[in-house]
């Protein structure tokens, strides 16, 4: 990767400007993550919608992204319009969260946020290729871009945690509708990178990844480790509420998380060890985190647990992207992208609805299901690490 020192100028203008405006983007998308994830199922139940009802219907995003994602993705990067693709699924998805706010029925949720998944599922796997190509051409690292992502999750979250002790929880669904509707109008801001004139998409080269042994680990061993956060992400906020922790309280512990994960990518920049380590150490801890989690800890014990966030997400994520950049071709980066997320929708909604039903049963002992999940993508990646850290390819360029 090339040092700032190294590019021209005026591509350094140019790359400034792509990383602000990236930046920004990542801080809205993530935004609507923080305010999302730790408070949709508690405005669900607010509004009278019971724990299983609650496992299907936030399992609808992991859904869409193993159905209706990869073909979005696929279509933007034939097209060439990773940007046009981000705009149109921004503005689409601050609608369709709009209109959830006005319903109140199981089954109307349920309907119209399956729409809204469709297009708001592809925006995460759609910003990282493109971010991997802005990335490639203008020498940056993508730790720090992401990084701001994941400050802006720790915003949103605790504005939900002070929002929550003061508004009624069944208010909640429209800060998500601002936050959605604010990155609608960052994305008009975004860059357009060049169309490049080498490398050209083919149908080809992108089917050709899923015949590839190596490309096959990565994103089995991703997916496995980020559908353990399943029932971590569904019903977290609901446990602690019921042991009769405040909302502020609540958003701190999601926010010790995320403050964790960022400090892992300010860092990344200068890890040494090669990404296939970074994500067996990920996965490893993720057995660990899950099952002290299982165990029900002391809000003492919890606060410190919650660091492990950084490990369990931020490092799987850095070493995934890190194993993309070096095994993906950069023409077919959002195709690999959207297969690494249709991968990953398999794995999370499978261990949602589990995790709904486990958890109606058994509470916490949910975590010792998501144990398993992170011990299996450590054993995956621990067989494949050989064949992934000695051959390499070049391949984050023509996109």
């Amino acid at each position: 990767m090339a040092s700032e020192s190294q590019i021209p100028i005026a591509s350094q203008g140019s790359a400034k400007r792509f990383a602000t405006r990236l930046a920004l983007f990542y801080g809205t998308l993530f935004g609507l993550v923080g305010t999302h994830l730790p408070f949709f199922p508690v405005w669900l139940k607010a509004i009278g919608i019971d724990a299983s009802w609650i496992g299907i219907i936030t399992a609808v995003p992991s859904l869409t992204r193993f159905t209706v994602l990869p073909f979005i993705t696929g279509f933007a990067e034939k097209r060439r319009s990773l940007r046009g693709a981000m705009i149109a699924t921004a503005f689409i998805s601050a609608l369709g969260f709009g209109v959830i706010g006005t319903l109140h029925q199981p089954l109307a949720v349920f309907l119209v946020y399956v729409v809204t998944a469709c297009l708001w599922t592809p925006m995460t796997p759609l910003t990282d290729a493109y971010a991997l190509k802005g990335v490639s051409r203008y020498g940056l690292n993508y730790g720090p871009l992401r990084l701001w992502g994941s400050a802006a999750f720790v915003v949103g979250a605790l504005a939900c945690g002070l929002l929550v002790d003061v508004i009624a929880a069944k208010h909640l669904i429209w800060v998500i509708v601002g936050v959605a509707a604010l990155g609608a109008l960052v994305s008009l801001g975004l860059q357009p990178l060049d169309v490049p004139t080498a490398a050209p998409a083919t149908s080809r080269g992108a089917a050709a990844l899923l015949h590839e042994p190596k490309f096959l680990a990565i994103i089995i061993a991703a997916a496995l480790i980020a559908g353990s956060h399943a029932a971590y992400y569904t019903f977290a906020s609901i446990a602690w509420q019921n042991a009769g922790l405040g909302g502020l309280t609540i958003a701190g512990l999601w926010a010790l998380g995320v403050i964790a994960e960022i400090v892992i990518f300010a860092l990344s920049p200068r890890f040494t060890l090669s990404p296939a380590t970074l994500v067996i150490i990920a996965a490893l801890s993720a057995v660990a985190r899950w099952t002290i989690m299982a165990q029900e800890p002391a809000l003492a014990v919890l606060a410190v647990v919650q660091l492990a966030h950084g490990l369990t997400f931020g490092l799987t994520q850095i070493g995934t992207m890190g194993l993309m950049v070096q095994h993906v071709p950069g023409h077919v980066m959002a195709r690999g992208q959207g297969y690494l997320t249709a991968c990953t929708g398999i794995v999370t909604s499978i261990a949602s609805v589990l995790s709904g039903a486990i958890y109606a049963q058994h509470g916490q002992g949910v975590y010792y299901l998501m144990a398993a999940m992170g011990l299996v993508s450590a054993v995956v990646m621990w067989l494949a690490r050989h064949r992934l850290e000695h051959h390499p390819q070049s391949a984050a360029s023509g996109g």
